[in-house]
């Protein structure tokens, strides 16, 4: 086995996303001289989870390639720059980052910690703004949450405190004590099969109580037929545990996972898409790149979409056709539409908080309503600047967006989109500016200079297909034929990312920890992440 210690960024040039591709590959049968490198494991994909994976197992000693087809690893922790500003793709702010949260022992046990630039968000971390209803703030901590609340809803304290319990349980069983026991997880994935908005319902009878708390379901996808108590308990607990966001931007992150990679002598190649992987029975035996390059390896990981890790792999009876379309069917989240404004210096005092703003009283319709050309909700949230600490400089403004409407675009390339597209764009980009400053006034006269990003953005960023913002949709309702186990046919193929069990950084850090642990062992690697 050889390990390349370098920091290699060489291959064919390719366009970060998913390019039109065949059904299956047709992967020719490589040559003895085609093989140019052997590691013990090649990561496809460098996303938080692609990234997460190569440092757990690069730092457990083994020969790691990460392969990435952009130019910069990340994923939607990428980070952009508009007139010297680096703006955040997709991560905003993450929770459990209080001393003893379970992410901030994943970073420490990472070795990245150190590194990292976060700013704690305030007390009162996000706020639901209802029209004609009010504004109800989460609050940092359960007894503050539960009292906050308490003191607008006096007659559901009871249920507001059925509702934290439950939380509490089910954010717990994937806490630093559960790992030091040798387990990732005690058993709250039970609640995958359980509807978030039927428990909400359950817990407290208040309509308006029962919209202030499901207020934060953009933040998991949420759909109210669909969405599993698990994720909304999972989110929501991790970011009343202790909400953080990074000073800077999220790449931080990514170069910071990609440096201890290449630490412990692992390898990271962009601009380097994989187009095939060779099979021979129940094994990968390879993993061909763009340029011809072939890599071997004893463990493949895939951090992409499950359809397009199987769509590498040619005709095999391996892989029944019926799975190939179920994978292939399996519906994916909704699509995120986001406005970036540049503020003029000194206009708004830095917020920090995330304010959603709600279009109408039902929380859970929240996706832009093309016809009338109207979000049905809109995320607020400012960066937390690099500059003077005391004023917005990025802030950025999220909205649901179906992603079918943008489907006739997907073969174009950014900067050479259709005159159609770039219309659409520029209106629904003035229709969520005007939501917002509708809602926060002095923002309008601050704004200096604007860009947006559709889901056709997010896919050339992510690979996601269609731009969708949380891969596969979760349905508590079918959980069996939308969980996607890390294990596949193959012996020696695994997979990983937040289309495995629950999205977002706490979600897809679980994931790759339990995909690991197929390879070094579950108590064994739970128990290092809890004495990190």
């Amino acid at each position: 086995m050889k390990t390349r210690r370098a920091f290699i960024q060489t291959g064919a040039v390719a366009l970060c996303g998913l390019a039109a591709a065949p059904a299956l590959a047709k992967p020719r049968k490589p040559k003895d001289a085609d093989w140019t490198e052997t590691f013990d494991v090649i990561v496809i994909g460098s996303g938080l989870g692609g990234l997460e994976c190569g440092a757990m197992l690069a730092r457990e000693g083994m020969g790691v390639c990460v392969a990435e087809q952009a130019a910069l690893p990340g994923g939607c922790l990428q980070s952009f720059s508009r007139r010297g500003h680096a703006i955040d793709t997709g991560m905003h702010y993450i929770g459990s980052m209080q001393a003893g949260g379970i992410m901030r022992r994943y970073f420490e046990y990472f070795g990245i910690l150190g590194s990292l630039r976060l700013r704690p968000l305030d007390e009162a971390f996000d706020v639901v703004s209802l029209p004609g209803a009010g504004d109800y703030a989460y609050m940092h901590g359960y007894e503050a949450f539960e009292k906050h609340l308490g003191e607008w809803f006096p007659h559901e304290k009871a249920g507001l405190g059925r509702y934290c319990a439950k939380l509490r349980e089910i954010g717990g069983s994937i806490g630093i004590g559960v790992h030091r026991t040798g387990r990732l997880s005690d058993g709250g994935t039970k609640y995958l099969g359980a509807p978030a908005a039927g428990f909400i319902g359950e817990c407290v009878a208040d309509p308006l109580l029962r919209n202030v708390l499901a207020g934060t379901n953009p933040l998991y996808g949420g759909v109210r037929e669909s969405s599993t108590l698990y994720h909304h308990a999972m989110v929501n607990h991790s970011n009343i545990e202790g909400a953080c966001r990074f000073t800077g931007g999220t790449q931080q992150i990514a170069d910071a996972l990609a440096a201890k990679i290449r630490e412990h002598g692992g390898t990271m190649l962009v601009r380097s898409r994989v187009v095939a992987l060779h099979t021979e029975g129940r094994r990968i035996t390879g993993v061909e790149l763009a340029d011809g390059r072939m890599l071997r390896a004893k463990t493949v990981i895939s951090a992409i979409h499950p359809a397009e890790t199987f769509r590498l792999i040619g005709p095999t009876p391996v892989i029944r056709k019926a799975f190939r379309e179920r994978i292939g069917s399996l519906p994916d989240s909704y699509g995120l539409f986001s406005a970036y404004l540049l503020l003029k210096p000194g206009r708004i005092p830095y917020i920090n908080r995330n304010l959603y703003y709600f279009a109408g009283k039902d929380v859970w319709k929240t996706l832009f309503d093309l016809e009338a050309m109207r979000p049905g909700m809109v995320l607020l949230s400012a960066q937390a600047p690099d500059g003077d600490p005391a004023w917005c400089d990025v802030v950025t403004l999220m909205t649901p967006v179906a992603t079918r409407p943008w489907k006739a675009w997907e073969g174009s390339a950014p900067g050479r989109r259709p005159e159609a597209y770039t219309a659409l764009k520029a209106a629904m980009t003035q229709a969520t500016v005007d939501f917002a400053c509708a809602r926060l006034p002095e923002l309008r006269d601050a704004i200096a200079h604007t860009y947006a990003a559709t889901p056709l953005t997010y896919r050339h960023y992510t690979g996601a297909p269609h731009g969708a913002a949380y891969g596969l949709l979760k349905d508590w309702r079918s959980i069996m034929a939308s969980h996607i186990p890390a294990r596949t046919k193959f012996d020696n193929l695994l997979l990983t990312g937040q289309n495995l069990t629950v999205h977002g950084a706490i979600g897809v850090t679980l994931s790759a920890a339990a995909t690991c642990s197929e390879i070094v062992g579950t108590e064994y690697l739970a128990k290092k992440i809890a004495n990190a």
